[in-house]
């Protein structure tokens, strides 16, 4: 039986993996780490990172970036594979976690989606055949969401810049410029309200006609599903950084 620790276990994603897991084969839910234990946990819940006392076999980080760093000094310290499905995090963040991936595995992704990393390939394929084309991505998320844009927005925009042989820079603000698109410019938009789940379109405009695709979540039983997906496949790996092309 494998033993997960959820880090953020009492945020929205961290309940769902919670759910989730408990009606998943071969997997249980040892404990969770948070910033107060609200008691609606049946498990034991750590509040603080000092007082956990029990070693799972892996880790599931749903949380904050300050959380994430909270949570990998434990992993360091008793060597636990890690999937962080955090966002948010800087570039100097995720050089932190690069480093720490040399000391144990590590999976990191913005987006725990099969689908969203099909998605991710078939749009750096179209890049390259529709390479003319003005590229924008539009997220759409909840109105509780804190980072902007998204980090499956980025993951889409690099997809299409490797494609291109990174000649591409992204655009995330135009209203304060007053200058015709720049062909070699990305625009990525956030749209924030309601309970959205998460949306994200790319859209390829040529001159006559536009081609969109479009990757809709309905339930974020999809993302606790591939975050235990991505439990199971590292607990088995060497010291090193993973992402979905890994598994996928």
């Amino acid at each position: 039986m494998v033993k997960v620790l959820i880090n953020g276990c009492n945020g929205k994603m961290g309940q769902e993996v919670a759910k989730e897991i408990a009606i998943t084969p071969e997997i249980e839910v040892l404990c969770g780490f948070d910033r107060i234990d609200t008691g609606d946990n049946n498990f034991p819940v750590f509040t603080d990172i000092n007082d956990i006392n029990l070693i799972p076999d892996v880790i599931i980080d749903f949380s904050v970036p300050e959380a994430t760093f909270k949570i990998l000094e434990f992993a360091n310290k008793n060597k636990i594979p890690t999937v962080i499905a955090t966002t948010g995090l800087s570039d100097e963040d995720l050089e932190k976690i690069k480093n720490y991936s040399n000391k144990f595995p590590i999976f990191r992704s913005s987006n725990m989606s099969y689908e969203i990393n099909l998605m991710s390939k078939l749009v750096a394929q179209l890049a390259q055949k529709l390479s003319d084309s003005d590229i924008e991505i539009i997220e759409t998320h909840h109105n509780r969401k804190i980072d902007s844009p998204s980090g499956t927005a980025i993951i889409l925009a690099d997809s299409i810049n490797n494609a291109l042989d990174n000649q591409m820079h992204y655009e995330y603000d135009r209203h304060s410029k007053r200058e015709k698109r720049d062909k070699k410019e990305i625009g990525i938009h956030s749209i924030r309200g309601g309970n959205e789940v998460g949306k994200h379109s790319v859209i390829f405009f040529g001159n006559n006609e536009s081609f969109e695709i479009t990757h809709n979540v309905l339930s974020r039983a999809v993302f606790a599903s591939g975050a235990i997906k991505a439990a199971n496949f590292i607990i088995h790996k060497d010291n090193g950084l993973y992402d979905m092309n890994d598994m996928c």
